[in-house]
């Protein structure tokens, strides 16, 4: 018995249906789209070079993309940091790899997260921008759970075409975020 898993990229084709008479779209156009996923690390104040190697590797592995290598934009001397060192690790996702990294991400790597309630619907931004952190890279099948000293996080930045917070949640929510439930405050 095959289950009936919609992907994202359907899911994103049938928003406009589902949303139109929510927020009185007349246009398919106007319905909002995924433009691209932007997945960043930061090495911090690790200087040995294969630490940072080993996260490239598995911010690779994780994305199925390389990542580029951020540099420092200037000199801070109290924090030890030229301009040029490393900083962190930057990854695009467009297209394909996008879709089926937030495939992924919403049905198998948040459910495996310890203790997982949802993420939150505060971090939209003016733009319609979603960023949200991972505190542990170990939460994607991808990554091997043998060094668990090497553990770092992560942020993901969804920009989609909306222009607005209450549009983008209703979208994310549509595409199966698992946000977290609202409370219902008492009086």
């Amino acid at each position: 018995m095959k289950t009936t898993h919609k992907t994202i990229k359907e899911l994103e084709k049938a928003s406009y249906a589902d949303l139109k008479a929510r927020f009185g779209y007349t246009n398919p156009m106007q319905s909002p789209r995924l433009i691209k996923v932007v997945v960043s690390t930061g090495v911090g104040s690790i200087k040995d070079k294969k630490k940072i190697e080993l996260i490239a590797d598995r911010v690779a592995k994780i994305t199925g993309q390389k990542p580029a290598l951020r540099g420092a934009k200037k000199s801070i001397a109290s924090f030890k940091v030229r301009t040029g060192d490393p900083v962190g690790y930057q990854v695009t996702l467009r297209g394909k790899r996008m879709n089926d990294f937030l495939d992924r991400l919403t049905n198998i790597s948040l459910p495996r997260t310890k203790d997982f309630r949802g993420i939150s619907r505060t971090s939209v931004d003016e733009m319609g921008n979603y960023t949200f952190g991972i505190r542990e890279h170990t939460i994607f099948p991808e990554t091997s759970d043998e060094d668990l000293k090497d553990v770092f996080g992560m942020a993901i930045t969804v920009v989609t075409s909306s222009s607005d917070k209450v549009q983008t949640i209703a979208f994310l929510e549509h595409l199966g975020f698992p946000f977290k439930k609202e409370e219902v405050k008492k009086k």
